[in-house]
Parts: structure tokens; sequence; C-alpha cells
């Protein structure tokens, strides 16, 4: 190896005469090392201080909704919202409804709300008129004030047709029957399909309150309504496909069922004579009419009660008059109630294709699975009316 003469060494600011880049021994390589190994380090700082930061901003975030409390609207709100109370109800299901209704923007602000008043344990079973999106605070301040319920009800008894109904509505509400009969014919109902157009057994017997701001149209609606969740609680729909029969058809057969039962065992039993009537003419003696008084009652258009002349029975001309028509009338004839609709579903099993109401005054009912049994309940209500005042058959 050939030796090399020793390097002299260099002044400070000296100029190597290098081009650039151009390596000087050690120094240039050993300096570039030292920048390569620091950036990873930088970026590795920057990385973890934008973490810290983002982190930093959601707990921040966090912290405020923590302590902003629940949604709320600002107020003062729009539009008109009829609100009901019902008697027990509580304010965590009031708070709830509020917000399914767009009243408030949580039912977590109304309750808050709620408990920094102190007068919303006097908060009254009602009817409120309130408005969409407002301040939960100021639905409260409505709540609690006396002045601002409406208690008054009506009730619809079970039973009746739709012009005894009407009746009922006009004397007992400020609804005319002019306006009633308007809302009646009205698409804007909300009756079902195969109604037909006819709301005859579709408006709900049932308890109702009444808001200043109802209207005629508005409160047969919400009889429509009540109607529809009667029907969806029970199970209509898949009770006709499981029977055999529209949902029409069982509520033909509930109407029957409602006029005809005093009780719900009596109602099912009544569902099934009607069922194995139309499913089995000709057995026991019977040649599938249902022969039921109400339909020959409503036939007449009269009030749907016991008595009929066997000459009505008979000379009555009309698809409804089920002593000459085989099979269901074409419609319900009263508006039955959750036990009527309840029995036409679900009717017990049995055999019968016969039944008397033995005595009129409790409603005792008898059935028969034989026309001589029949005979015998027959004369049994026979004897009944005879010892009754005048008047009571």
């Amino acid at each position: 190896m050939t030796e090399q003469p020793p390097m002299e060494p260099v002044e400070p600011g000296e100029d190597l005469g290098l081009l650039p880049g151009t390596p000087a021994g050690g120094r240039r390589r050993a300096a570039k090392s030292r920048r390569g190994g620091c950036l990873p380090i930088l970026l590795v700082v920057v990385l973890f201080c934008g973490l810290v930061a983002w982190f930093a901003r959601g707990a921040i975030s966090d912290v405020k909704d923590m302590f902003a409390g629940p949604e709320d609207f600002s107020g003062p709100g729009s539009g008109e919202v009829t609100f009901v109370i019902d008697p027990g109800q509580t304010v965590g299901s009031m708070g709830a409804e509020l917000e399914d209704l767009g009243v408030v923007a949580s039912g977590e602000a109304f309750v808050d709300a709620a408990a920094k008043n102190d007068r919303s344990t006097r908060i009254q079973a009602g009817t409120y008129l309130l408005k969409s999106e407002m301040k939960a605070a100021d639905v409260v301040a409505i709540l609690v004030d006396p002045a601002n319920v409406s208690t008054e009800t009506v009730t619809v008894p079970e039973g009746l047709r739709v012009v005894d109904i009407v009746d009922v509505l006009a004397k007992k509400t400020d609804f005319t029957k002019k306006d009633l009969n308007a809302a009646l014919r009205s698409p804007d109902l909300g009756l079902p399909d195969y109604a037909g157009g006819n709301p005859e057994g579709y408006l709900f017997p049932a308890t109702y309150t009444i808001s200043p701001n109802d209207t005629a149209a508005g409160f047969l609606k919400a009889m429509v309504d009540r109607w529809k969740q009667a029907a969806d609680d029970a199970g209509l729909d898949a009770a006709a496909e499981r029977l055999g029969y529209t949902p029409h058809e069982l509520m033909t057969i509930a109407s029957l069922v409602q006029v005809e039962g005093k009780t719900a065992d009596d109602m099912a039993k009544i569902a099934r004579v009607i069922l194995n009537r139309v499913e089995n003419p000709g057995t026991a003696g019977q040649v599938g009419r249902l022969q039921i008084d109400a339909s020959v009652d409503y036939a007449l258009g009269r009030k749907l009660t016991v008595g009929l002349t066997q000459a009505e029975r008979e000379d009555t001309d009309s698809p409804y008059n089920t002593f000459r028509v085989v099979g269901l009338p074409p419609g319900p004839i009263s508006a039955p109630g959750d036990d009527a609709i309840t029995a036409a579903m679900n009717p017990t099993e049995g055999d019968w294709y016969y039944y008397v109401t033995v005595n009129l005054r409790t409603g005792e009912t008898k059935f028969a699975t034989t026309y001589d049994e029949f005979l015998t309940y027959t004369n049994e209500l026979r004897d009944y009316c005879a010892n009754e005042s005048e008047g009571a058959c």
C-alpha cells in the first residue's frame, strides 16, 4: 500500500475548493447521517402533537356536551298540537310522547324542566293545546296551569249504529249533526279500503276527551284511528287470514256479537254459532241463515232492540235480513268494542248452532247443539216473559 502524506489542518472558514455535494473525508457524510435521523423523530413528534390536539378537542366537546344538558328547542314554537295526558301518566312518559309529537326536542329536556318547576306535581289529566318545537320549560309552564286543561269528555257506548253515535255527539258536544254527517262522507275520514266508504262499525266506542279546538271531522277521524289501534293491537288481519275470512267479515261478525252477547264468554260462543251456521249449512236443523233479530232492526232503520214480529222477520226485504239471506250481512250493523272484536277473532270451540237469551234482565244466554234443545230454551224464555211485567219481552 502506498503511504499517503499527512493532511494539513484546515483553518476555520477555509474553502476546500470542492464542488457542491462532493464529500470531504467523513465530514459531509456524518452531517448527512445526523440530519436523516432527526427527520423521522420530528415527524413522530408532529404526529403525536396532532393526536393530542385531536383528542383534546374531542374531550372538550364531550365536556361541553356533558354540561350543555339534553337537546332543547329555543321556542316559542309554531302551529297547534293537541296533547292528552291520561290519568296516572308519569312525567317520563309525557316527555317521550311530547318528543314523538315534535313538541319538545327531547323527553329528557322535558323531564329536567319539570324537575325544576315546583308545581310540576300539579299537572292534571286532560287535553292541552301546545305548539311544535317549544322550549321544554314553556311546555311545563302550560301544563302546570289548571286554566289550560280541558277535561270535557264524551262516552260512545258499544253497540250503537252510526246514526246513534251522531245523535250522542250532537247532544253532548258542540258538534252539529250537519257537520258530523258531512265529515262521515269525507274521504279524509281514514276508513280502511274494505269498508267501502261506509263508517258503520269503524267508529270505535270509547270515552274521548274533547279539546276546545276539536272539529267534527277531526273528532270522527280520531274515532276511526282508535279503531285502527284496536284492530292492530288485536291482530285483526292475521286472525282473518287464519280463520279464512276478510277483516271486513270479521268486523261484521263482531258487530253482530256485540248486540247479541252480554259477556265476553257469551260473545265468543255466539261467534262460534255464527261461524258454524255459515260454514255448515243444513246441520242441526238449520239452513245456513243466521236469524239474528238485530240485523232486521238494522234493516228497518231502528235501534237494535228485541221485539220483532214474525211478519217483520219474514217480509223485510233487505240484504241485512238474516232470516231471509243465507250467510253474513253485507257489513257491520253496530260499533263493536274490544271484547266483541276479540270474540270474533277467537270463537270458542263448540258445536252450537243455536242460542237463546232466557233472561232479558240479566242477559243469561243458553247455547244448544240441536233444534230440540233450542226449543227447550225457547220455552224457558216464554215462561220468563209470562212472569215478567208487561212489555218485558
